[in-house]
C-alpha cells in the first residue's frame, strides 16, 4: 500500500513538473533586460503601472470589487502587503483562511488581470501596527532588537518565512501565477541598525524557496544615503518618492546604485495619511497627475497608493475585519479610491494620464457601493467597566509584585486594566507613572481622578482612602512601525508607579479583550461615576434594525468622546475619537450587516463620556456620508510628533 502511494505521489509531481515545464517552454517568465532598461514579460520589454492595496484591510466579500476598480484604472499589476501579525498572531497559530487568504486574494488578482508585485516582509511598515511584526516576539524577549539578526527575532522570521514563501512559490509568474517581483525587506536603509548579514541572509531565504529565477528588489528613499544600507547584492535596488517634476534628479539614487535596469518608483505617493488631531492631508491632484504624467514619459514603472483609509485602515488586532486605531486616524493618503472603493475625481484623473501610456480595458468603470442612510439608533448604558471585569477578563487577572506589560500577559493591542489597593490614606499626592504607553485613565472607586499621556504627562494628584481601589485603565495606541523606535516597544505600564516618590507594590493586570462581548451576561451594576471631566469607562448598546437589503453605512459618532465601536459583539468598527478628528465617522460595510428580522448589535466602550444624561440624547446616527475632515484640535503637532504619533511613516 505505502509503495503505492509513494508511486503516486511520484506520479503527481512528475504531472505538476511538466505541465511548469510546459509554461516555461511557452514563454512564462519574468526577467530584467540591463541592457536595455526594461523588465522583459515573456521575452518582451514590459513596464508596470501598479496601486498598492491592503487585502487585510479590505473585507474579503469585496476583493474582487476594488481589484476590478484598479483594474479599469488601467493598471497592469498591484503591490500587495503581508502583514505577518495577521497571520502569525500566536507563536504557534497560523492562519491563512477567510479574510486571511492570501492565496485567494492572489487568485482573484490574477483572475481580474492583475499581476502582483509582492511586499513579503518579514517588515512592511505600510502604516501598519508594529511595521508588521507580531508583537508576541515581544513576550518571549522584550530586548529583541528587530530587523537584525538578534537570535530571537530570526528564529522567528526563518520559521515565519518557511511557511510563507513556499505559499508563494507556485504562484510566482514563473510558474503561472500572477507574481512577478518579491520584495526583500522595506525601506532598510532608513533603519539604524545596517545589518548587512541579515539582509543578505533575507535574500538567500528567498532564493532558497522561490528559486534563483525570482525577481527580488529593494525599496528605499531616493538618495544614496538611504540606498548606502538598503542595497542589497544581486537584489535589484528601487526607490520610492512623492511628486517630483525632475524626474532625471529623483532617479539619480538609483540609477547610482542600478546603472542600467528599468527605472522603479515603488510608493509614489498620491496624497498623505492623517493622524488623530490634525487636519484631513489632502495633495492637490493637479500636482499628482502632472508628476506621475512626467515619470511615465521618461520611461519609469510607478506603484502608486490607490486607497484612501478612514478608521478601517488602521492597525490589525485579532477582530474579525477591522482594526483598532493607532494614533493616525487613517491609511488615508487622500487617494483615488475611499475606503468604500468610491471612485473619485483623483481616480478618473489618474486614469487619463495612465491611458496615454497603457491600453485603458474594455470595460465600464464598477459603480460606487450604494450608501444607506439608516436614521439614529438608541443607546443604552450596560455596565461600567469594573462590573464587567469579569467577562472582559474571564480568566482573571496576573498578580505582579510590580507592572508588567501588556505583551507579556498575552495583550497584544487594545486595553488592560491594572489595579492597585491603596494602603494608606491618600490626599492629593502625586501619583507618577512615567512609563505609561500609550495613554491611561485614572480611576479611585470608579471615580475618574484623570488622564496620564505619553506625550504630554505622566503624572497627577489623587485622593483616596485606605483600602481603596486603584485602577489604571491603559489604552495601547498602536506599536511604533517605523524606525529605531520598533525596539523597546512593549505596552502597558513598562516602569514602576509611584506615589509621593514611594514605588507601588502588589499589582493585578487585567487583559482586556472586548471581542464576543455579551451585554446579556453582564449584571447590572453602578452608574458611571464623574470627575476630572470624565465618566467612568463603561459599556453601551444599541440595536439597529434594517428592513430590506442591507448597504454600506457609515456610523456617526458626534457627540460621544472617545472609544471603540463594535458590530456583532465581534467585528471591530474602530476606534472613534470625534474631538481630535480629523475622522468623525467609521465606515460599516454591508457584509457585516443584517437584515430584519434579524438586527444588528451595536457595542460601544465609550472611556471619556457619553453623551447620555438622558435617553433623548444617547444616541448614534447611521448615515450615507463620511466624514474625515472633522474637528481636529492639534494635539498631536509640531515636537509631540516625536511621541506616538511620528512612528507610523517617515517622511512627514
Amino acid at each position: 500500500m505505502a509503495a503505492v502511494s509513494n508511486a503516486l505521489v511520484v506520479l503527481i509531481v512528475t504531472i505538476i513538473s511538466f505541465s511548469v515545464l510546459i509554461f516555461k517552454v511557452d514563454g512564462a517568465n519574468f526577467t530584467i533586460d540591463y541592457d536595455k532598461n526594461t523588465f522583459l514579460k515573456d521575452g518582451k520589454p514590459f513596464r508596470y503601472v501598479s496601486g498598492s492595496i491592503h487585502y487585510s484591510r479590505i473585507p474579503q466579500y469585496y476583493w474582487k470589487d476594488r481589484l476590478l476598480k484598479m483594474y479599469a484604472a488601467g493598471l497592469n499589476a498591484i503591490q500587495l502587503y503581508v502583514p505577518w501579525n495577521i497571520h502569525q498572531p500566536e507563536k504557534d497559530v497560523y492562519d491563512f483562511t477567510g479574510q486571511q487568504d492570501l492565496v485567494a486574494f492572489l487568485q482573484t488578482a490574477q483572475d481580474v488581470g492583475l499581476l502582483v508585485v509582492m511586499r513579503a516582509g518579514p517588515y512592511i511598515c505600510g502604516e501598519w501596527d508594529f511595521g508588521g511584526i507580531p508583537a508576541w516576539i515581544l513576550k518571549e524577549d522584550p530586548k529583541t532588537i528587530f530587523r537584525t539578526m538578534d537570535s530571537t527575532y530570526i528564529k522567528y522570521v526563518d520559521q515565519w518565512m518557511d511557511v510563507l514563501l513556499p505559499k508563494l512559490k507556485p504562484l510566482l509568474y514563473n510558474n503561472g501565477g500572477p507574481v512577478i517581483m518579491v520584495q526583500i525587506e522595506n525601506e532598510y536603509g532608513s533603519y539604524f541598525a545596517c545589518d548587512r548579514n541579515y539582509t543578505t541572509h533575507l535574500r538567500d531565504r528567498a532564493r532558497f524557496h522561490l528559486g534563483k529565477d525570482v525577481v527580488l528588489f529593494t525599496t528605499d528613499g531616493n538618495s544614496d544615503g538611504f540606498l548606502k544600507c538598503g542595497y542589497i547584492p544581486e537584489v535589484y535596488a528601487t526607490v520610492d518618492f512623492g511628486v517630483s517634476y525632475n524626474p532625471a534628479g529623483s532617479f539619480k539614487a538609483q540609477r547610482d546604485y542600478e546603472a542600467k535596469g528599468p527605472l522603479v518608483n515603488s510608493e509614489f505617493y498620491t496624497g498623505w495619511l492623517d493622524h488623530w488631531g490634525q487636519k484631513h492631508s489632502v495633495t492637490d491632484t493637479n500636482k499628482v497627475t502632472t508628476s506621475l504624467d512626467l515619470l511615465l514619459a521618461y520611461g519609469a514603472n510607478i506603484n502608486m497608493y490607490m486607497f484612501e483609509g478612514g478608521t478601517n485602515f488602521g492597525f490589525w488586532n485579532g477582530a474579525n475585519y477591522a482594526p483598532f486605531q493607532p494614533v493616525p486616524t487613517s491609511y488615508d493618503y487622500d487617494a483615488p479610491l475611499t475606503e468604500a472603493g468610491d471612485i473619485t475625481d483623483k481616480y478618473l484623473e489618474l486614469r487619463q494620464i495612465i491611458s496615454k501610456y497603457l491600453p485603458l480595458p474594455d470595460m465600464p468603470i464598477p459603480s460606487s457601493t450604494p450608501k444607506a442612510k439608516y436614521g439614529q439608533v438608541q443607546m443604552t448604558f450596560v455596565s461600567t467597566l469594573q462590573d464587567a471585569i469579569s467577562q472582559l477578563c474571564p480568566k482573571g487577572p496576573t498578580k505582579s509584585q510590580y507592572p508588567v506589560t501588556m505583551e507579556s500577559i498575552g495583550q497584544y493591542q487594545g486595553f488592560a486594566l491594572y489595579r492597585y489597593v491603596l494602603k494608606k490614606n491618600v490626599v492629593s499626592q502625586k501619583l507618577a507613572v512615567p512609563g505609561i504607553r500609550d495613554r491611561g485613565y485614572v480611576m479611585v472607586d470608579k471615580v475618574p481622578q484623570g488622564v496620564i499621556v505619553r506625550e504630554k504627562s505622566t503624572s497627577l494628584n489623587i485622593t483616596g482612602k485606605q483600602g481603596a481601589v486603584l485602577d489604571i485603565l491603559v489604552e495601547n495606541q498602536g506599536h511604533i512601525n517605523y524606525g529605531s523606535g520598533i525596539n523597546n516597544n512593549t505596552k502597558g505600564i513598562i516602569q514602576n508607579v509611584t506615589l509621593e516618590g514611594q514605588i507601588l507594590e502588589d499589582w493585578m493586570v487585567y487583559s482586556l479583550s472586548l471581542d464576543n462581548l455579551n451585554p446579556s451576561d453582564i449584571p447590572l451594576g453602578d452608574s458611571p461615576k464623574s470627575g476630572a471631566g470624565l465618566m467612568t469607562p463603561s459599556i453601551y448598546k444599541g440595536k439597529l434594525t434594517i428592513s430590506g437589503n442591507a448597504e454600506d453605512t457609515y456610523l456617526d459618532m458626534t457627540g460621544w468622546t472617545k472609544g471603540q465601536a463594535l458590530l456583532q459583539g465581534q467585528i471591530n468598527l474602530g476606534r472613534y475619537w470625534p474631538k481630535e478628528g480629523p475622522q468623525v465617522r467609521l465606515f460599516v460595510p454591508k457584509p457585516y450587516l443584517k437584515s430584519a428580522p434579524d438586527n444588528n448589535m451595536l457595542l460601544m466602550f465609550e472611556i471619556e463620556g457619553a453623551p447620555c444624561q438622558t435617553l433623548a440624547t444617547c444616541m448614534v446616527d447611521f448615515v450615507d456620508q463620511p466624514l474625515i475632515n472633522g474637528t481636529n484640535s492639534g494635539f498631536f503637532s509640531g515636537q509631540q510628533e516625536i511621541g506616538e504619533g511620528y512612528f507610523w511613516h517617515k517622511e512627514h
